[in-house]
């Protein structure tokens, strides 16, 4: 597992900056972030299809994280937003490199 060593959130620039334990360092736009969202509110439940999103604000800006166990940090957004689990493996697919 890479860990993450810090977690950045740039009001600013609305990306999630992360470093891991292995050198790398990742950003995800809050956009993007919002958008992957891993919860069942938008990847659906069970196997059937995810159900219909609405669009993603431009403007959309983080609010609060917390963790959540070793494993995932939990988001909220300024949409009210705050269900989905973002693994560090989520988070190191979801990034990219910088």
């Amino acid at each position: 597992m890479n860990w993450p060593t810090q977690l950045r959130f740039g009001r600013t620039a609305q990306r999630l900056a992360v470093s891991f334990r292995n050198g790398t360092r990742r950003e995800i736009g809050y956009r993007a972030l919002r958008a992957a969202s891993p919860s069942a509110e938008n990847k659906g439940h069970g196997n059937g299809p995810p159900p219909p999103q609405d669009p993603v604000a431009d403007d959309i800006d983080v609010i609060g994280a917390e963790a959540v166990g070793r494993y995932a940090v939990r988001i909220e957004f300024s949409d009210g937003h705050r269900t989905g689990l973002y693994t560090w493996d989520l988070l190191s697919t979801l990034g990219v490199e910088v």
